[in-house]
């Protein structure tokens, strides 16, 4: 049996506009726009709320990077799950 810590760990992302869910799935990694600049979450992250000022959202899910152009917005992560609500 594999040890825990060398698991393959993912983030549940789900990413909300006004009008519709953009995304929900796994990624390996997300990177926001945070106030004070570009920030990257990581599976294992610290408990936050914050907002996201305009920029690019880049999230990596099975090896391919998606890249999302926002206005604002902000974002909530809690035990691997990230929760973002944005503005396009």
């Amino acid at each position: 049996m594999q040890s825990r810590q060398f698991m393959e760990r993912f983030l549940n992302l789900v990413i909300v506009a006004p009008e519709k869910v953009i995304f929900e799935g796994d990624v390996e990694s997300l990177d926001l726009p945070g106030i004070k600049g570009q920030f990257t979450v990581l599976p294992m992250h610290a408990a936050l709320i914050t907002s996201l000022s305009q920029g690019k959202i880049r999230f990596v899910n099975g090896g391919e990077t998606t890249e999302l152009l926002i206005k604002s917005g902000f974002v909530e992560i809690r035990k691997d799950k990230v929760s973002v609500c944005i503005e396009q």
